[in-house]
């Protein structure tokens, strides 16, 4: 089992990082839809909202690893797609990067813009950095607005998956459902001896 990625496909490493990001942010917009209709009363008026900002913290943490993953790793070849898929590829790939980082700075300025840290499950806090009582509802705006964007775009990368996978028949999806073929495994490890 291949850990770093290689021409030919996505390590295990970068196999998680996707999987478990894609997961983990569909959650978050679900429960942030779930959590703005709970009133006062609900048991998890105050419980939903810890879970989203602590979780919203970790994401942020992994987002900046996923990104030096794939800045020091080489990125499997996109040869089976046409110059314009290859664009729209580089375009989708990055534009997540930005979209994500910016949807949660935004989720922690709604947090901590009144001067209190995140607690993250009580593991650690994150301080504010910017205590500016007001910035909450922007922050808010912007944070809503890129979490249905986020979705959106997860939507169309799906859908393109999908259909690479099933019309054109091509290997894009399952390099990063199961990493790099057989052959190339093997190659490799000969290398390494």
């Amino acid at each position: 089992m291949l850990i770093r990625d290689t021409s030919e496909g996505y390590g295990l490493v970068s196999r998680l990082f996707h999987w478990l990001m894609a997961v983990a942010i569909v959650a978050m917009f679900v429960l942030g839809l779930w959590m703005v209709g709970l009133d006062y009363y609900s048991p998890y008026y105050n419980s939903a909202p810890d879970i989203h900002r602590g979780v919203g913290m970790i994401l942020l943490f992994a987002l900046g690893l996923r990104w030096l993953w794939r800045v020091f790793n080489p990125k499997p070849s996109d040869a089976e797609l046409s110059p314009f898929e290859q664009k729209a590829s580089y375009t989708v790939h990055w534009g997540f990067y930005v979209l994500l980082l910016v949807l949660m700075v935004s989720g922690y300025l709604i947090s901590t813009s009144g001067g209190d840290p995140i607690s993250v499950f009580g593991w650690f806090d994150v301080p504010s950095l910017v205590q500016d009582r007001g910035l909450e509802t922007p922050a808010g705006n912007v944070h809503r607005i890129l979490a249905y964007a986020t979705i959106a775009l997860a939507t169309i990368h799906a859908l393109a998956a999908l259909k690479h996978h099933f019309i054109d028949k091509s290997t894009v999806m399952v390099r990063m459902w199961s990493g790099p073929p057989k052959s190339s495994r093997t190659s490799e490890k000969e290398e390494h001896q």
